[in-house]
Parts: C-alpha cells; structure tokens; sequence
C-alpha cells in the first residue's frame, strides 16, 4: 500500500470542523463557534450590536428600521439592544443611500454586491459613524475599532481593507460631506 502523496494530505482542524475536498463536496455545518469578543471594550460590543442588525436586515432583505423594532422587544431570549447601538442603525438608516454611493465609489473594484456580507455591514456602520458622527480628531480610533471588528467577525484580509476604505472615507470627509 502506498502512503498518500503531502498534497493530498489533509492537516487537521484544530476545531475538528468537516474540511471540504477539492472536488467541492457539500460539508455538513454542524455547529458555530461564537465570535471572541470578551476581550473587546463595551463600545466596540455595543457597535458589533448595530453591525449584526444591519448584517440580519441585509440578510432578511427587510428595512433596517424594522429589524431593528424587532430588535427593541425584549424577550427572554435575548438580551436588550444597547442605546448606542440603536442610535449607531438610525444613524445608518438615516444616510443608507449616501453611504451606500459613497462606499461604491471608494471601494476601487469592489461593488458592494461583491464584498463579503458582514464586511459590507462593518463597513456601512463605519462609514455612517465616520462621515456622520465622528468629530475628526477621533476618527483614527474609530477606524482601529472597526478594523478590529472586522478581525473577530471576517476573513483575513477583511481588516486591511475595512481600515483602507474606512481611512479613505475619513480622508475625504470634507469634500464629500
């Protein structure tokens, strides 16, 4: 019998999750690993709130305003949504259309239909908080908190490029605004 060749080796997952072959297979999800966000301020908490409401609209294909009335019911299910995150989705419902315009030209190739659905949320709530709340002098944190964000919840490259379109928009603030 001869040994399999390193190419055709798998590693293990370290979180023993169902590795797909090359030949595409379906894989069976059997569970979900939650987001490491303890170690994150309660802002960056309460923003990652915002974010999984805009990202549940987009999803849902609903107005983010009603998920976020769903969202305001409490239930024993769920915790109650932060003040600040329910003033961070107004803000972005508010300037959606602008946003939206804005992140489409500054994005360099990446139609928003493109980019991976929690980084379009990342990048819509950076972007209202940025070019619609943010005094200038604070916007290098923001962008930091949104990058970081995008480092718990995305991909591997998502954080670069949250942090260089979400810099991009700040740097262009006063000629778009």
């Amino acid at each position: 019998m001869t040994e399999p060749s390193a190419s055709s080796r798998r590693t293990p997952d370290p979180l023993n999750l169902p590795i797909p072959g090359r030949e595409g297979e379906e894989v069976e999800l059997l569970r979900t690993y939650p987001a490491n966000t303890h170690r994150l301020s309660g802002r960056t908490r309460e923003r990652i709130r915002a974010i999984d409401v805009l990202y549940e609209a987009d999803a849902r294909g609903r107005a983010e305003l009603e998920v976020l009335g769903d969202r305001l019911v409490l239930t024993a299910a769920q915790t109650a949504l932060p003040d600040r995150s329910a003033a961070l989705v107004r803000l972005h419902a508010e300037h959606a259309a602008d946003i939206d315009e804005q992140l489409e030209t500054h994005s360099r190739d990446w139609p928003l239909r493109r980019m991976p659905a929690v980084d379009r949320a990342i990048l819509r709530l950076g972007a209202a908080e940025i070019l619609f709340d943010t005094p200038e002098e604070q916007t290098g944190a923001v962008i930091g908190e949104y990058a970081s964000v995008a480092r718990e919840l995305s991909t591997e490259d998502s954080p670069r490029f949250v942090n260089a379109l979400l810099q991009r928009l700040a740097d262009l603030r006063g000629l778009i605004g």
